[in-house]
């Protein structure tokens, strides 16, 4: 994963800003898996060629479902009320301390993590409507 990452940045250059990033990657990180395949072709437990193409395949197919899903969820995040939203968000940021924010929300820790189990079905649900709904388009 690390020398992936170094190829991308040294291949940055050739970026186009006006192109897809994630399928300029992808394209890179596929080529990236095929010869390290084709260098550790001796190995006895190496995927064939043609399962990595698959599995390619399929993450970029992926891709664009991802992108919708994380669209509708943009979406219903900001149709939340604001100081849900910030609450929610506030307990996902790395080295949070849940029980700083339940103290925030004013809610118990136990309450605080029923409050936002019921937040995230409620986000479930919005996501899993905007996708049928862009689906029906």
């Amino acid at each position: 994963m690390q020398e992936v990452a170094v190829v991308l940045w040294r291949k940055f250059g050739v970026f186009r800003p006006d192109a897809d990033f994630r399928a300029w990657a992808f394209g890179v990180v596929r080529y990236e898996v095929l010869a390290w395949r084709r260098d550790k072709a001796r190995d006895r437990l190496m995927l064939s060629g043609t399962m990595i193409e698959v599995l390619a395949t399929e993450a970029l197919s992926d891709e664009s479902r991802l992108a919708r899903q994380r669209d509708c969820l943009k979406q219903c995040l900001d149709a939340l009320d604001p100081k849900h939203r910030n609450l929610l968000l506030e307990a996902y940021q790395p080295a949070t301390a849940i029980q700083d924010v339940a103290l925030k929300s004013g809610r118990t820790v136990g309450g605080f993590y029923q409050w936002l189990h019921r937040l995230k079905r409620q986000l479930l649900e919005c996501v899993r409507d905007r996708m049928k709904l862009c689906a029906a388009l």
